[in-house]
């Protein structure tokens, strides 16, 4: 099984979506030791966020490009060969003022190619990017899979509509939250990894 885990956090060792996004990535390899881990860390190198350029790079025929849209449009490339070549995706999700880091938007950006990671066949939406299974770890200081800021998150809801569009209907959400709560920080981590180890993966 190929593995790819995108890494959006700016805190590192420090990070909770690191943190829980490894859970998964070992309670998979228990299941899949045979497995291979790509990692993509948009914050340490984060995508250029997008200009004229890589939209002309994207629209003009290969042959077409210039110098300029070859260099514009390697990112992009990259990223949908990662896609493409791998069967687990793995996002790990920082919440930032109720959503998911700008960088991770940015990788988004470049993965959403009309002809390439979806088309319309009729005027309907068809995405192209399919038999993948996604996993998105989602940390967060305050709880808003439930109770009265449901209504904020604009992190899970948002990434399951444009992965859902490329194709990746199969998601399941991961979530380590509340840690900012006083006292909790322990609990909420306890309770994030105890319920990635009884995930039948």
């Amino acid at each position: 099984m190929k593995i790819l885990n995108i890494v959006s956090s700016i805190k590192g060792d420090a990070s909770f979506s690191i943190k829980l996004s490894d859970a998964i990535i070992e309670s998979i390899k228990k299941e899949h030791p045979e497995s291979v881990v790509t990692i993509r860390n948009v914050a340490q190198n984060p995508f250029p966020y997008l200009e004229e350029v890589h939209f002309q790079s994207f629209f003009t025929p290969a042959e077409n490009h210039t110098p300029e849209h070859k260099e514009a449009i390697k990112h992009s490339n990259t990223a949908i060969a990662e896609i493409f070549d791998n069967d687990v995706i793995i996002i790990g999700v920082p919440f930032y003022n109720f959503g998911i880091p700008s960088t991770l938007k940015s990788w988004i950006d470049h993965i959403c190619r009309k002809g390439i990671t979806f088309n319309y066949d009729g005027g309907a939406p068809n995405g192209l990017v399919t038999g993948k299974k996604v996993f998105l770890a989602i940390a967060s200081g305050g709880i808003y899979s439930d109770g009265p800021m449901v209504g904020y998150d604009h992190a899970e809801p948002y990434l399951r509509s444009v992965l859902g569009f490329l194709g990746m209907t199969d998601i399941t959400t991961f979530r380590l939250e509340g840690v900012n709560y006083p006292d909790n920080t322990d609990a909420a981590v306890s309770k994030a990894l105890g319920t990635v180890e009884e995930f039948a993966f």
